[in-house]
């Protein structure tokens, strides 16, 4: 299928729903919170190749696979967008490979 990490359409980038995987490894750990924080690390580099970070979020989107890891997964969201402090919204649902419990996507604004 086409795919693309992140496009970039003038200021905005949109980042596609993104999950825990370590690329360069292609593993992926069972916590919630391990899962959490490397989404949030394949974000950041997404974001960098396009000219912005995590301070540039202006939208983000949630999607979890239990409604109990919200409580978990909150302070590390929190830390990562203390900064951006972006409009979000939290949704419960399946994701495509049982192994992921976390997918993120977020919309940037690049600054001049």
């Amino acid at each position: 299928m086409g795919y693309s990490r992140a496009v970039v359409d003038g200021d905005w980038v949109h980042v596609s729903g993104t999950t825990g995987y370590d690329y360069a490894s292609m593993t992926i750990a069972e916590d919630v919170v391990a899962q959490t924080e490397q989404t949030f690390r394949n974000i950041a580099a997404a974001l960098q190749q396009a000219g912005c970070s995590l301070d540039d979020v202006v939208r983000v989107h949630y999607y979890l696979t239990e409604p109990a890891w919200f409580e978990r997964i909150a302070p590390v969201c929190g830390r990562h967008f203390a900064t951006a402090r972006p409009a979000a919204t939290a949704l419960v649902c399946r994701l495509i490979d049982p192994k992921m419990k976390i997918e993120i996507e977020v919309t940037a604004r690049r600054r001049a």
